[in-house]
């Protein structure tokens, strides 16, 4: 092998045995007349590849057995001969206790104590792409991510675990790799549960031969209630003859087949209740795949293929949320009985939101009947709901990763959440001005330092963050005004005009609504003196902006909408209102996404921007800060 072959090398030894395996080979043939793979001492393509295979748990596991003898009398010579390359090692770890630390004194304990991890670490994030990810999602693959990349030099692989037709789109799949790319969160492997069809086909037919499961066809309402009551299945003593034949049926598609599923034997009345047998195969002749078209009738459950893929894909640390706790027993039972490589499992809490829930079925039913405008409507819990209401990406990852991985189940108030997002936003925000169509009030400007004419002036677009840049402020002796603050207004009042200064009120006309009034300018008086200090925008010396000022409520009425629930008793009536406002002329530069403030309003998103699409209009949205209203 050339010096350019090895160093292609050094970086390909992070996957699993079947991607590694190829270059073991190579290294394999490499070696045979050779002490060191480039000259005669250690060479930094040695160390590099040594440190590669030591940091895999899946290869240096491998090399150990001697399968390989070459490959492990070098790797064992550079071991016992080297020790400074150990040193290596060492710092390595060190820096990733040190990490960890940190990260646990930023308010969340990481010290998990993983089993093994000298060996390697490999995580995995598994979403089902029957919909989008939403808040619950973006833990499991953020702490995935954090395990793998931060905490330790390992891998993460995404597999989209697409074994149900009926429920899964392209659509889904695509946006579930997109929505990771926005969190900054980059697999270094994505592959599908589809791509080992065939495999899990095999073990199957392997679990049935052995007596380890069998055909079923017993109605769902009997298998539930037989299961809940710890009675075995009429089907349980099937012969593996007869299992055989039936599941060849199922393949086909046929009328018999189609009856029946194949259950794993593995108890009858534990009182683990996912231990009842589990179904992990069933049919399917109705939806074609997504990937695999109509190649296939029968479909393996999660149950099934989840340690089993997991084992041969060499993940190490499989983290999930609490709700699977019960199957974890399950997990180990397939991972035993199969003879599987081991997968270590850690539950981590599922983050539950009060007036919020995460079931993508219920989610689905408000996007089918409309009451949201889709899986990214700002009211919605998806990530692309969450982000098109205002959340920024640092925010949420800062938010999910100083929870942790603890296992303690709470329910969060969405106030710490925004605030978080608070503290983001606001040193950068440029900040703007509107008003209310509705009712706006027409002011007169007087007095010796009103303008003749209309003027504009530069002001910083952030008071204490100059970077932001500037806008033109337009002054001139025609203004609108709130009607709310003009209703608090008294004849002969002394206001301040913010970034102008103060002014006397005369002359108010009209009551409910107020209609009109005179500002008579007082440019030398106190702004610290006066108690009401108001947004303005002058109607001459610039062009205002049309603008929808869009506020959201939760979806539900309740804190925790519990599972026998009936949704629609507890859908918050109107969920979204808008007003129609004026805005200072820089608002018009603003493209989709930008976050500002409008001032005394708080911070918006742009979801449409003043030259997107045929209305000229800005359109914003309302982004929650923790405070309550």
């Amino acid at each position: 092998m050339k010096a350019d072959e090895l160093v292609a090398v050094s970086s390909s030894l992070g996957g699993d045995f079947k991607s590694i395996e190829p270059h073991l080979i190579r290294l394999e043939k490499h070696l045979t007349l050779r002490t060191y793979l480039a000259g005669y001492t250690l060479s930094d393509i040695d160390a590099k590849i040594w440190i590669a295979i030591k940091s895999n748990r899946v290869a240096v596991s491998f090399v150990r057995k001697g399968s390989y003898a070459n490959l492990h009398r070098w790797f064992t010579y550079v071991e016992q001969v080297h020790p400074e390359i150990q040193a290596e090692v060492k710092a390595a770890d060190e820096a990733r206790k040190t990490k960890v630390q940190e990260a646990s004194r930023a308010g969340a304990s990481y010290n998990l104590a993983l089993q093994d991890t000298d060996k390697g670490v490999v995580t995995r994030f598994l979403p089902e792409p029957s919909g989008y990810l939403h808040i619950g999602h973006a833990k499991a693959a953020l702490l995935s991510d954090y395990f793998a990349h931060q905490a330790y030099k390992g891998t993460l692989r995404l597999r989209l675990d697409d074994t149900n037709p009926s429920k899964e789109k392209e659509e889904y799949q695509d946006a579930i790799i997109e929505d990771l790319a926005l969190m900054g969160i980059k697999p270094d492997v994505v592959t599908y549960t589809s791509d080992y069809f065939d495999h899990i086909y095999d073990t199957c037919l392997g679990l049935i031969r052995d007596g380890h499961a069998y055909a079923d066809d017993t109605d769902v309402e009997t298998m539930r209630e037989e299961r809940g009551k710890g009675i075995a299945s009429k089907r349980r003593d099937r012969t593996v003859e007869e299992n055989l034949r039936v599941f060849d049926e199922m393949k086909n598609g046929t009328e018999e087949g189609l009856k029946n599923c194949i259950r794993a034997k593995i108890s009858v009345d534990n009182p683990n209740k996912a231990m009842r047998d589990p179904v992990i195969y069933r049919c399917n002749i109705n939806d074609p795949h997504h990937r695999t078209g109509t190649k296939w009738k029968i479909y393996p459950t999660y149950d099934l293929a989840c340690p089993v893929v997991d084992s041969l894909e060499g993940v190490t640390h499989a983290l999930r949320s609490t709700e699977y706790t019960d199957r974890n027993p399950q997990f180990q039972w397939f991972l035993d009985t199969l003879k599987l490589r081991q997968v270590y499992m850690w539950d981590f809490a599922r983050m539950n939101f009060i007036r919020t829930f995460l079931s993508k079925r219920k989610l689905a039913k408000l996007v089918d009947t409309g009451r949201v405008w889709g899986w990214d409507d700002p009211r919605m819990p998806t990530i692309r709901g969450i982000r098109r209401r205002g959340m920024t990406i640092p925010a949420l990852r800062d938010f999910i990763l100083r929870q942790g991985p603890s296992r303690n189940v709470v329910s969060m108030d969405w106030a710490s959440f925004w605030a978080t997002n608070k503290k983001i936003v606001d040193p950068i925000a440029p900040r703007h001005t509107a008003i209310l169509k509705k009712d706006h009030v027409k002011v007169t400007v007087t007095g010796d330092d009103a303008p003749a004419e209309p003027r504009s002036e530069d002001k910083p677009l952030h008071p204490k963050n100059a970077e932001v840049g500037t806008k033109k402020v337009a002054f001139s002796k025609e203004l609108v005004l709130d009607q709310a603050d003009a209703k608090l207004f008294k004849d002969g009042e002394e206001i301040t005009l913010m970034q102008w200064g103060n002014a006397f009120v005369k002359s108010i006309t009209g009551s409910d609504p107020i209609s009109g009034f005179t500002a008579e300018l007082n440019l030398k008086g106190d702004v610290r003196a006066t108690d009401k200090k108001v947004t303005w925008l002058s109607t001459q010396g610039q062009k205002l902006i049309d603008a929808e000022l869009w506020d959201f409520d939760y979806l539900i009425t309740k804190d925790k909408l519990e599972e026998d629930d009936e949704l629609e008793k507890f859908l918050t009536p109107v969920t979204a209102t808008m007003e129609e406002a004026f805005c200072d002329e820089g608002v018009a530069k603003l493209k989709k996404d930008d976050i500002i403030q409008l001032e005394r309003r708080g911070y918006y998103r742009v979801d449409k921007g003043y030259e997107e699409g045929e209305e000229k209009k800005v359109v914003l949205f309302l982004i929650p800060t923790g405070k309550s209203k």
